[in-house]
Formats: structure tokens, sequence, C-alpha cells
């Protein structure tokens, strides 16, 4: 079992009829299962590779209780299957595939934005806000992954307040489906900026009650086509080539 709070991750395992707890710290374990992703992108566990938690465990530094927790995560949205006796095993998901899902998340955050533009409540705003002046200090640090996971927080916001529930389900789903993904794009040059940029542009139409420019700005802000999807398969080579560079 997996309790959250603020600070810290305790992760509790059974083990001869007694309660084994690790402390681990939010941010250490997000760190961990973040470095098992790449791993994945960058082709360092290859499609089809099983995954041992005793040598994960060995490699990380940790305890197999937060490695089998990250890898319940990373099934969750995909990367990885868990097979009769073989275990965890690396998916086999191609760049069209990714390309799909781009597709429809984009269709999806487009349809929540047009809703919370005319939907928003002035909590709503106040969130929205809050969630943008981070995501700038993060951006301002030329952090990417803290801003990767206060945008996440900006997105979920719109989700929220688009007021309706099974859609803000179907993209958060979806979001944790492609989260891996939307990490990698800020590492493209300039991304980080150009998504802050687009940020406010996005927030200036919600709160202005403009649906139909919000649904648009937010196609394009996540759909990956053309020069982006391209960029996004550039980089996912180049860093499999250092990966593999450097075994």
């Amino acid at each position: 079992m997996l309790f959250l709070c603020a600070e810290s991750t305790f992760l509790y395992t059974k083990s001869k009829n007694t309660y084994a707890v690790y402390r681990m710290t939010t941010n250490t374990f997000h760190k961990l299962r973040d470095d098992i992703e790449n791993g994945i992108l960058t082709g360092d566990f290859a499609p089809g590779e099983r995954l041992d938690e005793t040598q994960l465990a060995t490699r990380f530094g940790v305890s197999r209780t937060p490695i089998r927790e990250a890898l319940m995560q990373l099934n969750a949205i995909g990367l990885i299957e868990f097979r009769p006796r073989r275990g965890a095993v690396v998916a086999d998901h191609g760049p069209k595939y990714v390309f799909e899902m781009f597709e429809v998340m984009a269709e999806l955050e487009g349809m929540a934005g047009a809703l919370a533009a005319r939907r928003h409540t002035a909590d709503d705003k106040e969130q929205l806000l809050s969630a943008h002046n981070r995501c700038q200090a993060a951006a301002d640090n030329e952090d990417t992954d803290a801003y990767y996971y206060e945008n996440e927080a900006f997105h979920h916001v719109i989700y929220s307040a688009s007021q309706n529930s099974f859609l803000n389900e179907q993209c958060a789903f979806l979001h944790r489906r492609l989260r891996p993904y939307r990490r990698l794009q800020l590492r493209v040059r300039n991304r980080m900026k150009t998504s802050f940029d687009e940020h406010e542009a996005i927030i200036e139409n919600i709160l202005g009650g403009n649906a139909e420019a919000t649904r648009a700005l937010l196609l394009a802000h996540v759909k990956v086509q053309g020069d982006r999807f391209s960029d996004l398969v550039a980089s996912l080579d180049q860093i499999r080539a250092g990966a593999t560079k450097h075994r």
C-alpha cells in the first residue's frame, strides 16, 4: 500500500506478519521513478526486457519496496507490462502510438479549456494564476524537471475548472500515460520558454471567457505534429545514442 503526504512517501510491505515501513521523500521517489522512465525512453531498458526488482534496487541504491511501487506506477501508464512468470517487462510503443496518444490528449485538453473558459470559478482563477507563477519560477531557474511538475499542476487546474468530472478523469488518466514524453519535450531547445508563453495566452482566454480561442490554443499547445514531433523523436534518438555510448 502507498500513502502519500505533502512531504513524504511511506511504502508499507507485509513480511512475516509484520509491516516494514520505508520513508522516502516525495521528490526522491519521483526521481527514482523518473530515472527508470528515462532508462526506458532512452533505450537503456530495451523493449521486451525484463526489469528485475533486485537488480534495480542495487542499481539505484534503494530497497525493493520503492522499486516495486515505481514499477506499478509505470505499469499504470503503459510503459511496462506485468507478464506471467516474467514479471515487469518494458512495453514496446513506437512513435506512431505516441503520436496518436498526443492527438487524443490535445482534443481532450481543448475541450476542457473551452469548458473552463465558460465555467471557471473565482477559486479556479486563483489556482490557475498560482500554478502559472510557480511555472514561471521554475522556468526562470531553467529547471525542466521542476517546470514539468508545475506544468502538470497547471493543466490539472484547467481540467478541474471544466466542472466536468468525467472529462477531468479522462484528461488526468491520459496525462499520466504521456507523462514521460511531455517531460522529455521540455528538454527540446526553447520548448520550456515557449510552453510558458503559451500558458499566458491560455490563461488570458480562459479568464476572458473565450471558449473557442482557448480550445484552439490548447490544441496547438499539446499536439505534437510537424516540427514538434520531429524534435521529440530526434531528442529520443539523441538520448538513446548517448546512453549507448556510455554503456
